[in-house]
């Protein structure tokens, strides 16, 4: 028995002894590896760094000082605004808009939202057919209101129309101006 355990006594001996020298060769083979990797460090470290431009100077804020008492409230719609205007107004041609009258649908569109499509004659009276920005065709004929300028339509024709709109002069009062709008314009 004792011979039995002398001779896996040796065998384990020698792999362990195969196993170090093993491991010893592999480190070995490493070593070169490793050197050119440090070669190549030391080559990095010692190049000279780039120039670096300093950072901008910042500039202080300037502040502003909003002076609102003078101007119109944006809580108040502008029709009521230019209705408090023409009401402080002693001036001016004494041309100014009915605030009482009660405003008409077309009258929320811009003039140049809205596009005359033809014209219609129904029992001897000319009427307009207008296409709002929904895409809706409207029926008008003279007397009818249109536009954001209390535009009064005077005038229908084959060609277009004419109103009479009223606007602020830019002193407080209003002036009376003449606007067409063309066919399919």
């Amino acid at each position: 028995m004792s011979s039995i355990i002398s001779s896996r006594h040796r065998h384990t001996r020698r792999a362990a002894f195969l196993v170090l020298m093993c491991a010893v060769f592999m480190l070995t083979g490493c070593n070169d590896r490793l050197q050119d990797l440090r070669q190549y460090v030391n080559q990095v470290k010692a190049r000279k760094g780039a120039h670096v431009e300093p950072l901008p100077q910042v500039k202080p804020f300037e502040t502003f000082t909003y002076d609102d008492q003078n101007l119109r409230s944006p809580f108040i719609p502008q029709l009521q605004s230019f209705a408090t205007l023409g009401a402080g107004a002693g001036g001016g041609s004494g041309v100014h808009p009915d605030f009482n009258r009660a405003r008409e649908y077309l009258e929320q569109f811009p003039l140049d939202g809205l596009k005359m499509m033809g014209t219609i004659t129904v029992n001897g009276i000319m009427y307009a057919l207008i296409r709002d920005g929904d895409g809706v065709v409207h029926r008008v004929t003279a007397g009818n209101y249109m536009g954001q300028n209390f535009g009064k339509i005077v005038k229908i024709t084959q060609a277009g129309l004419t109103l009479r709109e009223i606007i602020p002069d830019g002193q407080g009062g209003w002036i009376e101006r003449m606007t067409t709008v063309q066919l399919g314009g």
